[in-house]
């Protein structure tokens, strides 16, 4: 069973959101790389075509593409799961593997194609709709 929590960017609003999807709405991210695209028809975006750009286990560390395997150390020059230091520093980091599995705990996910709605209507605060009474 997985659950993941999905952080949507849309490029074209400036924002993300964030979804929680549980089985069986999860299990269609099961097996898939990063930049693979998936639609948002199978987590309830109506019309919206994401694009998978990472993500991260539920130790923290980041996905990294071009990874085979569920975690690896790799000694690393810069880009995903190194934060630059001195020009040309190398560091050995822990990275995960490309594949989303049972271990990834967070999907990050882009916009690729927009829907008939905007992304902000399915994720609308019901909390701002009702005024708290004091």
């Amino acid at each position: 069973m997985a659950d993941f929590k999905l952080v949507i960017s849309d490029a074209k609003g400036g924002k993300s959101f964030q979804k929680e999807v549980k089985s069986p709405q999860a299990d269609v991210f099961m097996g898939k790389n990063i930049s693979e695209k998936v639609s948002g028809d199978a987590i309830g975006l109506s019309g919206f075509e994401l694009q998978i750009t990472g993500g991260s286990d539920f130790c923290g560390f980041p996905m990294r593409s071009g990874i085979l395997g569920v975690r690896k150390k790799i000694s690393l020059l810069g880009g995903v799961g190194f934060k630059g230091g001195l020009p040309g520093e190398r560091r050995r980091k822990t990275v995960c593997g490309h594949k989303i599995n049972e271990s990834i705990v967070q999907i990050n996910l882009k916009v690729v194609k927009q829907g008939e709605k905007n992304l902000a209507d399915f994720f609308e605060d019901k909390s701002k709709a009702e005024p708290q009474a004091a």
